[in-house]
């Protein structure tokens, strides 16, 4: 089987299926990678889960800088191939990875030097907790150029039609994580005990043989990575096109993972084992969006090669056939969560008072899935017609409305859950709001588009 799916010329939903699968198992391989860990550092009690909890916001802060790169990288590609300059899709790859380089460069150099503060902005009260916090985003954000890299190399591959690549190689990522998990955290003869660090060393030492396989890959890329190199200059052509499609992308994922630190120093008015509570519910609701979000990358490449070759009826006829597997999706996540409670919370953590919130998490967020998963695959159609900046404000509005419903809800009887349900009523919102907005574009702007495209075609 060829690696590289035909998106503009299969038909829908089977090339559309064969390109989402791989990017949805590798989004539960990611989701494998978290879940691993918290199994593990479970074991070890609430507190370790609430360090490891708490300086994992500031990875997943760290995305939105990835973003930056790998949005515009992965759209101006799917664009390139649309209209067949493969040249033109190796310069863009190529000025995604220098960007992406800088960027973790960068990240990592500050989220080291200000480790401290960073950790003490969640005002923990327990010293061997903000320690072992620290030492967890010393290491997984000082050395996060693994992480950055994996991202662009995914959003490539994807973009191009290759969604087996990324999963293969996530595959063996999970596989070398699990076999160091335990060894590090727990110690095994000479290896002493490490607890969190020894979690964050394992996740570190899964990404480096993660990106060491992609570029082993991309020595025998004949598509787009023929045309990368890496030490050659990129043409600011190229980079501003490419930060101008991922630049809103990027915004809008920081103030997203900067409005759950809020939200988590809100948590931790509850309590420090609070932080646990919501970390782990968190991973566990993951099961529905980091699918959503694999469906999204899948959709994503899929419109951007279509629009790119002006075939905006395929555009529409993709994303109506995603919306509805979506929200299958959705409903049955909800299903899981809503029901089967306390069973699955009790995989990560026994201690029972934090078990019973845990339920009460994942019932309350069990009741948003399937507008969740709508509204992660509506951005994704969005970034693929170059709209970023669109979906940015629509999230940011709608996520930003959470913090002063946190703080309203919390204060009255509802106490914790006042915030899990600030969460929900919000994604319930953004979800009927993105696939009404698309709708709309569906409807009248996709003309236009096609118009525009037809015009830089013959301009080019």
């Amino acid at each position: 089987m060829k690696k590289n799916i035909d998106l503009l010329h299969e038909p829908i939903l089977p090339a559309l299926t064969r390109l989402a699968l791989p990017i949805m198992a590798t989004s539960l391989v990611q989701m494998a990678y978290n879940m691993t860990d918290m199994a593990w550092i479970g074991q070890v009690g609430a507190g370790a889960v609430s360090a490891v909890g708490s300086a994992a916001m500031f990875t997943w802060f760290s995305q939105g800088v990835s973003s930056l790169a790998r949005m515009g990288g992965q759209v101006k590609v799917a664009h390139s191939l649309g209209r067949g300059d493969r040249e033109e899709a190796g310069k863009y790859a190529q000025g995604a990875l220098q960007l992406g380089i800088l960027f973790a460069v960068i990240f990592g150099i500050l989220s080291v030097a200000f480790r401290k503060q960073l950790i003490g902005f969640f005002n923990m009260q327990d010293r061997q907790i903000v320690r072992d916090a620290e030492i967890y985003l010393t290491i997984t954000c000082g050395l996060i150029l693994f992480s950055f890299l994996n991202a662009i190399f995914t959003g490539i591959l994807t973009a191009s039609g290759d969604s087996r690549t990324p999963f293969v190689a996530n595959v063996i990522g999970l596989v070398i994580n699990m076999v160091l998990d335990p060894f590090l955290i727990f110690g095994f003869g000479p290896i002493p005990a490490m607890g969190a660090a020894g979690a964050a060393i394992a996740t570190v030492g899964a990404q480096a043989v993660v990106t060491a396989v992609f570029l082993w890959f991309a020595r025998r890329d004949t598509l787009v990575f023929s045309q990368v190199h890496i030490l050659e200059r990129t043409s600011r052509r190229y980079i501003r096109q490419i930060i101008k499609i991922g630049f809103p992308a990027g915004v809008q994922t920081m103030i997203y993972s900067g409005i759950s630190m809020v939200l988590t120093r809100m948590v931790t008015d509850f309590g420090d084992t609070a932080i646990a509570v919501q970390k782990v519910g968190s991973q566990i609701e993951s099961v529905a969006w980091m699918t959503a979000d694999g469906f999204a990358a899948a959709i994503n490449s899929f419109i951007g090669q279509n629009f790119g070759a002006g075939k905006t009826e395929r555009v529409k006829g993709g994303y109506k056939k995603a919306a509805w597997i979506m929200a299958a999706w959705g409903l049955g996540s909800s299903a899981l969560l809503i029901f089967g409670a306390e069973p699955v919370f009790r995989i990560f953590i026994h201690e029972p008072e934090v078990v019973a919130d845990g339920i009460i998490y994942l019932q309350v967020l069990g009741l948003s899935q399937m507008f969740m998963c709508e509204e992660i695959l509506t951005e994704g159609a969005l970034a693929g017609l170059g709209k970023t900046m669109q979906a940015s404000v629509i999230s940011v509005i709608f996520t930003a409305a959470r913090i002063p419903m946190a703080l309203i809800l919390s204060s009255t009887a509802l106490g914790l859950s006042g915030i899990w349900w600030a969460i929900t009523l919000t994604s319930v919102v953004k979800g009927i709001v993105f696939v009404s907005y698309f709708m709309a574009v569906m409807r009248k702007g996709l003309p236009f588009f096609r118009g525009y495209v037809i015009v830089m075609l013959r301009i080019r």
